[in-house]
């Protein structure tokens, strides 16, 4: 008897991911153990720093909001049938847009109305830079994996030229603008809690976490609730059956780039009106390239990659303390560690299916004759 292509839903978005990240973790124990460390030690302590205070609790939730940013642009484009990798450049171009509109007009506007217009500017330069790939793509079969690295390395190149010949501050040896405005710094998250009454550590976790939530529920409701959302998924399914159904396929693969690349970019305003306060060059520092797991495992729905989200800032936070916490352990052995959740739910993401696929297909022609059984017990 053959068995399914498919798997159940409960199965696909909710065992499939958890499976895979346990095989990660497993073999990361065994590389742990061959190290000379011990693994027990090292989940424990690690997720001690990632929540086992105020402080590392903030911390994680500042690297998630990055990430939820990140994979929800792959999201996007993945569904539309496209694979993003350009989340590093739609960032920097995100934050070039921020920094501009902050050095610019952060001395002359209220924070009221600045902030919201470095929101907007960064989502319009990162729909740009995102979009002439997907045009490319569109209409001249430019493949999207090659254009959106390529567009990486042109964003980088371009905001270090604009930071070194015309941006920079009078007298700073390092390649960044001077600090912005009052106005035009996105407040903490310490800051607003302070204001009601709430003591918490200064951190760098900022209100683009509001953002970051606001995004994932705007993805589900367009993506799954709506008729561009609809149009979207049709032509990442099938191209063809999207023409039979009168969409457009270019229209939908450029709209979709455009969004991916206005969600990367608002890293941008995390970094650059959160945190840094000023225009700067290596802001973004992988987080592109992070995204693309952190869909992979959230399934390409904003609510796992919520979930997703918090685990990678989990491990970056949780694996600054452990390099403190215990002696000859060092970052590289978190990216061992994000490096093999990658493999597991990315390249070897599908390998745990067919077995999974057997035993939902053993379980669901026992079960009938189980209920049977028991009906003609009861007669």
């Amino acid at each position: 008897m053959s068995r399914p292509d498919t798997l159940p839903r409960w199965i696909d978005l909710g065992l499939l991911p958890l499976l895979n990240l346990g095989m990660a973790f497993a073999v990361s124990a065994v590389v742990l153990v061959a190290i000379g460390q011990d693994p027990v030690q090292v989940l424990v302590l690690l997720v001690k720093g990632a929540f086992g205070s105020r402080a590392g609790v903030s911390y994680t939730l500042y690297y998630a909001t990055t990430f939820v940013f990140t994979g929800l642009a792959v999201a996007v484009a993945f569904h539309a049938g496209l694979f993003n990798i350009g989340g590093e450049g739609q960032a920097m171009m995100g934050g070039l847009g921020t920094g501009l509109v902050g050095l610019a007009l952060g001395q002359h506007l209220p924070a009221w109305l600045l902030l919201p217009l470095m929101v907007l500017t960064a989502m319009v330069f990162g729909m740009f830079w995102a979009a002439i790939p997907g045009a490319l793509q569109a209409w001249r079969g430019s493949h999207i994996v090659i254009t959106t690295i390529m567009f990486n390395f042109i964003a980088s190149a371009l905001l270090i030229y604009l930071l070194v010949n015309g941006l920079k501050e009078p007298g700073n040896m390092t390649p960044e603008s001077r600090p912005f405005g009052p106005a035009a710094q996105l407040p903490g998250v310490h800051q607003s809690l302070a204001a009601l009454g709430i003591e918490w550590p200064r951190t760098p976790l900022n209100l683009s976490l509001l953002l970051a939530l606001a995004a994932a529920a705007v993805v589900y409701l367009l993506l799954w609730r709506s008729q561009p959302g609809y149009a979207i998924r049709t032509v990442g399914h099938s191209t063809a059956a999207a023409h039979y159904a009168g969409i457009r396929p270019q229209r939908q693969i450029v709209g979709a780039m455009a969004l991916s690349g206005a969600l990367a970019a608002l890293v941008g305003v995390n970094e650059i009106a959160g945190v840094h306060n000023r225009l700067m060059a290596d802001f973004v520092a992988g987080a592109g390239f992070a995204g693309i797991a952190v869909s992979l495992i959230g399934r390409n729905h904003p609510l796992g990659i919520l979930l997703s989200a918090l685990l990678f800032g989990a491990l970056y936070q949780g694996g600054a303390e452990l390099a403190f916490e215990i002696q000859g352990f060092s970052r590289d052995m978190v990216f061992t560690l994000q490096g093999l959740i990658v493999l597991f739910a990315g390249a070897m993401g599908q390998v745990a299916v067919p077995t999974l696929a057997r035993w939902h297909m053993r379980f669901a022609q026992r079960r009938p004759a189980a209920l049977a059984q028991q009906g003609a017990g009861r007669g």
